[in-house]
């Protein structure tokens, strides 16, 4: 335990509540699939996101007003 990796798949393509998929690499070479369910419940948060959380989105808002 311990070794894995994760890869978390469709953030491509983000969405309010969208169902996503972690897929767990075991050192061994084995992978297992999860559905996750995304967390980002409104759009306003997938804007935030793109922009690297809410302070660089307001910040590009305040520079791009101007």
């Amino acid at each position: 335990m311990g070794d894995e990796t994760f890869d978390i798949l469709g953030l491509d393509d983000l969405a309010p509540r969208k169902t996503m998929t972690l897929v767990i690499h075991r050192a061994n070479g084995t992978t297992d699939q999860v559905p996750l369910l995304c967390r980002i419940d409104t759009l306003d948060e997938v804007n935030y996101y793109q922009h690297g959380g809410i302070l660089h989105y307001v910040l590009r808002e305040m520079v791009s007003s101007k």
